[in-house]
């Protein structure tokens, strides 16, 4: 089956249910259907092949899940765009996927008109009627052909473009289906569905499964909480970054929320001390997930048997190996690179077969992720390849760190980086977002640092933010924070130097 072919199914077990709730509309699982064949059809009047991209610029909602599943029936590829983007990463991505034709929100179509300027790209601010009904049958789409290409950035200077078929996506899904989604729940996404997460872990289960989703166009904590509570949501998957105001939000004005069941978080590290406020403040288990937008899912942590810290037991169907640098396994126990070979695996990266060399060496999907796996088959995050603090030969995962300063009660966001450091080759810096401004000194977070880690791994430095910046994708920005810590240590250097 294809991707449209689960709506077309969903649509006539349940035409009347409710499909997708945004924050102006509603929508049952005919109208969903019978609009987005009307949409596929639209596109192929315009022009459209099978095969051909149509950008997707436009925040969660009823006409974005609308255009994703047009464009699947029509065989055309959706190309989501984050709405954080500035002109010049949009013009990339138009460049290097080639659309035919975008949509953007009014809101942001400025941006997006800017970058299809050059490119000569037609830019549509709404979508067309969609009240006609089909007059032809659509073309016969290959479940093995590309279905969406996710731009990501990784650790190079130009993102690369995620490409997944019907296939892939069905297969990576239907892995994990059963412990997500049942037809009965109502999710939640407060994460964009521009991003891996709101598509594949929310949007795409729950036309799979015949549920019923809520779309919450920004993320703002009291808004989800808010949705929880009006429309009795049962399951959320999120970035642990978002969930910590969110946690904050239920603390400080609670809402009813006991309709929530099943809650993840993913995509980043899930500080323990994070499931831990959870848990005492909903009632129930954040449980750690771990996959990319490349292998999707790599593991989850089982319901019933959650351990707490670890990305959860290998999902079924997939196949794991943790590998030294010549690509031998490593034992039980032992640190390793995460390779995973699984049908949920993508095609590749649009455009880029070096890339896609690279990412199936030997032909297993390489993370650049380090972990270790338990005697009882949990795996363990142990830090980036890239992120790889190095002090006088001593390797320092970030996250190490990290786990340790989010234990202390002021402290509300943490990312830690290294910084050159002429003696040792890096140093341990520390960028810290408290919960209210001054709560704690610099000195007395290292000295708190100290009594939970070796002298080599604790922090010789804490930089105070009012927040920490955020990637794309919602996650922490170490390299960001890198290049902020850099440039003040040159601030203070030229100050010094001018005394």
């Amino acid at each position: 089956m294809t991707l449209g072919q689960y709506l077309t199914v969903a649509a006539a077990s349940q035409p009347d249910k409710t499909a997708l709730i945004d924050a102006t509309d509603s929508i049952t699982y005919e109208e969903f259907d019978r609009t987005t064949t009307v949409l596929a059809h639209w596109f192929l009047s315009r022009g459209l092949r099978p095969g051909d991209r149509v950008a997707i610029h436009w925040p969660n909602s009823i006409p974005t899940a609308q255009l994703y599943f047009a464009a699947f029936k029509a065989g055309i590829v959706a190309v989501p765009i984050n709405l954080r983007l500035k002109t010049p990463e949009v013009s990339f991505i138009f460049s290097h996927s080639t659309p035919a034709i975008c949509f953007s929100e009014p809101a942001f179509a400025h941006v997006a008109k800017e970058a299809a300027a050059c490119a000569g790209l037609p830019v549509h601010t709404e979508l067309p009627d969609l009240s006609a009904g089909p007059t032809s049958e659509l073309p016969e789409v290959l479940p093995t052909r590309p279905a969406v290409v996710i731009y990501t950035s990784g650790t190079t200077a130009r993102p690369k473009g995620v490409t997944h078929s019907h296939q892939t996506l069905i297969y990576g899904v239907g892995l994990i289906l059963g412990d997500l989604l049942d037809s009965d729940d109502i999710a939640l996404t407060f994460t964009p569905m521009m991003h891996a997460t709101g598509l594949m872990a929310v949007l795409i289960p729950v036309v799979m499964s015949g549920a019923s989703a809520v779309l919450l166009p920004t993320f703002n904590p009291a808004s989800v909480l808010d949705a929880i509570e009006r429309y009795r949501c049962t399951y959320a998957i999120t970035l642990p970054a978002l969930m910590q105001f969110v946690v904050e939000e239920q603390m400080r004005c609670p809402r009813d929320v006991r309709s929530l069941r099943k809650v993840g978080a993913g995509g980043d590290t899930v500080p323990v001390t994070l499931q831990d406020r959870f848990q005492a403040v909903f009632g129930i288990p954040l449980r750690e997930g771990y996959g990319m937008t490349e292998c999707f899912p790599i593991a989850f942590n089982p319901e019933g048997a959650i351990r707490q810290g670890s990305m959860g037991i290998v999902t079924p169907g997939v196949e794991v190996r943790i590998v030294d640098p010549t690509g031998r396994e490593v034992a039980t126990g032992e640190t390793g690179e995460i390779v995973a070979f699984s049908p949920g695996s993508c095609l590749g990266y649009w455009n880029d077969p070096k890339a896609t060399s690279e990412l199936f060496e030997g032909g297993w999907a390489h993370t650049g992720d380090l972990g270790c796996r338990d005697a009882d088959g949990y795996l363990w995050f142990k830090g980036r390849k890239k992120q790889i603090i190095v002090r006088a030969g001593s390797n320092i995962s970030p996250q190490e760190v990290e786990e340790v300063l989010y234990r202390h009660p002021a402290v509300l966001e943490v990312g830690v980086v290294g910084q050159p450091d002429e003696v040792y080759g890096e140093r341990v810096v520390a960028c810290v977002a408290l919960r209210s401004p001054g709560a704690v000194t610099e000195e007395e977070l290292c000295r708190y640092a100290r009594q939970y880690l070796a002298d080599y791994k604790s922090p010789e430095r804490i930089v105070f933010m009012d927040q920490l910046p955020k990637g794309i994708s919602g996650k922490v920005d170490r390299r960001t924070l890198k290049s902020m810590v850099g440039l003040a240590d040159c601030a203070l250097e030229l100050t010094a130097n001018s005394r």
